[in-house]
């Protein structure tokens, strides 16, 4: 399962941010972005249960992350 993870940062710390996302275990890659958010995650995980616990446990406890929003892929 793959899912494009949007998220809202604190002012000064999206460098620091994506940095961190990108050193977790199952972030396939983590961009600062231009726009309604400051970074997008994308992330592979075994099932739905296996993606919570990684947003929930692992994406927004690092320092600066204000809120995300998780779009799981769909493929046609």
């Amino acid at each position: 399962m793959k899912a494009f993870v949007l998220i809202h940062v604190q002012p000064g710390l999206v460098t620091e941010v994506v940095r961190n996302i990108n050193r977790l275990q199952g972030v396939q890659e983590a961009h600062m972005t231009f726009g309604p958010y400051d970074a997008v995650a994308v992330i592979l995980a075994d099932d739905i249960n296996h993606l919570g616990r990684l947003i929930a446990r692992d994406v927004q406890p690092i320092p600066g992350i204000i809120d995300t929003l998780t779009c799981l892929v769909v493929e046609p």
